[in-house]
């Protein structure tokens, strides 16, 4: 680990003059705040990515397509930063596994979300009510798993709050799922059908799996509170 010349802070002597030294306790809260900073950052790369597949969903169109890829990249290279910081920091602000759990889980949000999209584009898939349900509540958990990481390091029991609506969110999520793959079922037993049905089924596969990522990651601000108090 290296100091450097601005990880010295003024300390005040009994004689009331200025004397410098090293701070420990300003030292590593400022370690500490880089993971606090980039776990929002991606957590709200994430949400930003949400927003842009509810947007795709309601329009198909090519150019919001490629700013959620964009933003599945950006959320990818925050990732990576934070993974080398972990390699490279002694202290962080709770367990480094949870660190790289929920930077993981959050990562994995809009990684699905960008394959889905992927997936409509590939499979020529168009865009259905059910499908746009899904992505409007994963984009209300992406909102409030945000609102949890950004409570996390002051307000712990906020945090939970927020992580408690996005589970709630997730698991309305798989009822729509369900819902939608019954309709699915539901229709007539010819060939063309069947094509669709299977092209359908891999798209609602990556929405639900958005939403387990999003609940993972809800339980993780929980489990990290709880480990605080």
């Amino acid at each position: 680990m290296s100091w450097e010349w601005y990880d010295w802070y003024p300390l005040f002597a009994v004689d009331g003059k200025v004397r410098f030294g090293f701070n420990m306790s300003i030292f590593f809260k400022k370690r500490e705040e880089i993971f606090h900073k980039l776990i929002q950052d991606q957590a709200s790369i994430t949400y930003e990515g949400l927003k842009l597949l509810v947007k795709y969903l309601d329009t198909q169109a090519p150019e919001i397509a490629e700013q959620l890829s964009l933003k599945e990249k950006e959320a990818d290279e925050v990732r990576r930063i934070l993974i080398d910081e972990l390699n490279r920091r002694f202290v962080t602000p709770f367990d480094r596994e949870d660190i790289f759990s929920l930077s993981r889980s959050i990562d994995d949000v809009v990684d699905y979300a960008d394959s889905t999209v992927s997936e409509m584009v590939v499979l020529k898939v168009k865009s259905s009510t059910y499908m746009q349900r899904i992505a409007t509540l994963l984009k209300d958990a992406a909102y409030e798993i945000y609102q949890a990481v950004l409570r996390l390091q002051k307000h712990p029991a906020v945090a939970i709050d927020h992580a408690q609506r996005a589970k709630a969110l997730e698991n309305r999520v798989e009822a729509v799922y369900r819902e939608a793959v019954a309709d699915l079922f539901s229709g007539p037993e010819d060939i063309h059908h069947v094509v669709e049905m299977l092209k359908m089924r891999e798209v609602y596969r990556h929405l639900s799996n958005a939403a387990d990522r999003g609940d993972e990651a809800a339980n993780i601000i929980s489990d990290i509170v709880v480990k605080k108090t």
